[in-house]
């Protein structure tokens, strides 16, 4: 059985029980979920949501309870599954190594393990900035060098997807940076990423469209801007201008926007800082665009925001 080809991941009614079957611990739980080719797809849950077991099942390491999982096209439990495995990189959380072997004979370990040639591990240590500590033993890596060397590992072979769990953990800013970049260039080659992370910010402006798992249920899923949209929280704005002038504002706005201003709060004598719905927001600024500001800053819902009210909503 096959599934549309546009998609990198497709899950389709796809459950995870586990214990006993009179109370069992449902990880996931009827998980309707698409990945379209070529993305940069993240996924947002507390610890237990169920992102690492939808990575897991993905993987075909599990079995569904029911329902149905496709990776390019193909049924993770049909027989074809095995060679189209060889085309998904996977990096888990905690990253199990070699401490003995040096960061060039782990990559060698893992391209046997895959079917990848050899000749790709150098190359993919200089990508990562391991070059310079490829024959030091793992051992003596850092938290950080040792979750490049993860990374690296993913990428043997020429992965299609790319399935990332909590991947910049350990990483300084500068890591972190030059590792999204990487993803960059990977999805501009075509490549499909999905990545788990609790750092929102980290994926605010990088993903194409995200997932919000929360009990083993998808809560919220689509683009940044959508689910801004979906959790109906208020847009703040910032101006600063002389204070004879805001005063004036203030007048005028407790006139003329009280069903249009959620609330106003003169931060300074030279700042005013209002709150207002979506859908007002047009309206607030046309009753602003009058005034002889010195500055003016429309702050949108950061992604932080943005999950927890909708998990407030839950």
């Amino acid at each position: 059985m096959t599934s549309n080809f546009n998609d990198a991941l497709n899950l389709s009614g796809v459950s995870k029980a586990y214990g006993q079957r009179g109370r069992p611990l449902m990880a996931l739980d009827r998980v309707d979920l698409k990945v379209p080719s070529g993305q940069l797809f993240g996924l947002i849950g507390h610890n237990g949501a169920g992102k690492s077991t939808l990575f897991k099942l993905a993987l075909g390491l599990i079995t569904p309870s029911q329902g149905e999982i496709f990776v390019n096209g193909i049924a993770v439990n049909g027989p074809n599954f095995r060679d189209a495995r060889r085309v998904i990189g996977y990096l888990p959380e905690n990253l199990v190594l070699y401490d003995n072997l040096s960061g060039l004979e782990t990559l060698e370990f893992f391209a046997q393990l895959k079917g990848a040639p050899k000749s790709q591990c150098a190359p993919l240590l200089a990508r990562v900035g391991l070059d310079a500590a490829a024959r030091r033993p793992v051992r003596e890596y850092s938290k950080g060098m040792r979750q490049r060397l993860g990374f690296a590992q993913t990428l043997l072979g020429n992965p299609q997807l790319l399935l990332l769990d909590e991947p910049t953990t350990g990483l300084d800013p500068s890591a972190i940076r030059d590792f999204y970049e990487q993803l960059g260039t990977l999805r501009a080659q075509g490549v499909t990423i999905v990545i788990s992370s609790h750092v929102l910010a980290e994926l605010q402006e990088r993903v194409d469209a995200l997932a919000m798992l929360g009990n083993g249920r998808i809560q919220a899923q689509g683009t940044v801007a959508a689910l801004r949209d979906h959790s109906r929280m208020p847009i703040r704005l910032r101006v600063t201008g002389d204070p004879e002038r805001l005063t004036e504002l203030v007048e005028v706005l407790q006139r003329n926007a009280t069903n249009t201003v959620e609330s106003m709060v003169r931060a300074s004598p030279d700042t005013l800082e209002l709150r207002c719905v979506r859908e007002h927001k047009m309206a607030l600024l046309g009753l602003l665009a009058p005034a002889d500001l010195h500055d003016l800053q429309i702050l949108e819902p950061s992604l932080e925001d943005v999950y927890f009210g909708l998990r407030e909503k839950a």
